[in-house]
């Protein structure tokens, strides 16, 4: 397989939101290109995001997004990988396995002590790619989340 992977720019935006609705549908969300454009958008213009993009014969297949985090403990970066999503046609042919190799380069040149990721507990597939990847099911911490009304910043 002839596939690339290479980091996103804010020319990729297009090719992006076409991958992220489906991403955005996997987790049952419905679709919305204008919200996923505008958020993808202010992501790569702001740079608070990498984005990692596998192509193959100039067709995306998928696409990995990371987020800066600090691990108060370690007192170093850690990056969430906080977004893997592969295209059905590409899924079970290494692109994810080359994604998540990508994310692994960019935290090791970054100087990172790691990465984190959550995943839904029925996705199978991506547990099993995590585990042959040497990732390791936190056993130790629960994870928790506070859900505010309409994420808005006050007024």
């Amino acid at each position: 397989m002839d596939l690339t992977v290479r980091p996103a720019v804010l020319a990729d935006l297009e090719t992006l939101v076409s991958l992220f609705e489906g991403y955005r549908r996997f987790y049952e969300q419905a679709p919305d290109a204008e919200l996923t454009r505008g958020f993808l958008g202010e992501r790569l213009a702001l740079g608070d995001s990498v984005v990692y993009l596998a192509e193959q014969n100039q067709r995306a297949l998928g696409f990995v997004q990371l987020y800066p985090i600090f691990s108060s403990t370690r007192c170093r970066r850690l990056w969430l990988l906080n977004d893997l999503f592969v295209v059905p046609e590409g899924r079970g042919r290494g692109v994810g396995r080359a994604l998540m190799e990508a994310a692994r380069s960019h935290a090791e040149a970054t100087g990172a002590c790691g990465l984190e990721l959550a995943t839904a507990r029925t996705n199978h597939p991506g547990q099993r790619l995590y585990e042959s990847l040497g990732w390791i099911r936190d056993e130790v911490f629960l994870h928790y989340e506070l859900e505010l009304k309409d994420g808005a910043p006050p007024a």
